[in-house]
């Protein structure tokens, strides 16, 4: 009698892991330039404004429970950064048309790219497939809507519909329950050391994979991932190893 095989699950970020959301980042902020120079604001301010624009999103918390959306929270990011570098409001609706500039050509900017989603269609024949991505709850949908790719996983779980984002256990528990699978038949995919392969580590996965797009160092003390690719389109070569 033949032993049954465990089908292995591969669970993967999204933002640049799947798709490129810093590029897409990029593209967006240069449309907002576009857009201020348009305005009477002198245009050696405006790499500024979107600097400081950018060091708020990075720094960003965001609470739904506090009755603010997150379009509201990045407004204000926005009216921030022009308050702060011109030190007055030129126009008091700049800000909002600065934030959804941004937003839409970010989102419209977003793909999954035909040899991703043509990996991702192959994979799907011999693993189950989860997506795990951080972040708040509109923005996430509003991208997975965006790249049209949530048929292609088992289960989508996002972050901010949940108490605890990764490298918290208990979203990966949640995956883990959800799908009726172990963690020890499960492979961690994410460009994050900090969240994707320590949060898989702290899990107790088979295997974490980081996607180091930039070729960057291994911080010093950070956690060490099994594996380091420069693309997810590697992934093959890893699975082979591990099959």
């Amino acid at each position: 009698m033949m032993e049954n095989r465990v089908k292995m699950s591969i669970i993967f970020d999204l933002d640049n892991t799947l798709i490129d959301t810093a590029g897409a980042g990029r593209v967006a902020i240069q449309k907002v330039c576009e857009l201020l120079k348009s305005t009477p604001v002198q245009e050696s301010h405006i790499t500024i404004i979107c600097e400081l624009f950018l060091q708020k999103l990075v720094h960003e918390t965001f609470d739904s429970a506090e009755g603010r959306t997150i379009d509201e929270v990045r407004i204000r990011h926005w009216s921030e950064a022009l308050h702060e570098t011109l030190g007055t409001d030129l126009d008091p609706t700049l800000a909002s048309s600065c934030y959804y500039t941004w937003k839409n050509t970010r989102l419209q900017a977003l793909s999954l790219s035909p040899d991703v989603r043509s990996l991702l269609e192959e994979l799907q024949k011999n693993y189950k497939l989860l997506l795990l991505t951080n972040g708040d709850s509109q923005t996430q949908w509003e991208k997975i809507e965006a790249v049209r790719c949530e048929g292609l996983f088992s289960a989508v779980v996002v972050g901010g519909d949940h108490p605890e984002q990764k490298p918290g256990l208990s979203i990966f528990t949640h995956c883990f329950e959800s799908q009726g699978i172990q963690p020890q038949d499960c492979i961690m995919v994410g460009d994050s050391l900090s969240t994707d392969i320590q949060g898989g580590i702290n899990a107790g996965v088979k295997a974490t994979v980081w996607i180091n797009s930039d070729c960057k160092s291994i911080p010093h003390a950070s956690v060490t991932p099994d594996y380091t690719l420069p693309s997810v389109l590697h992934l093959p070569d890893v699975l082979a190893q591990l099959s």
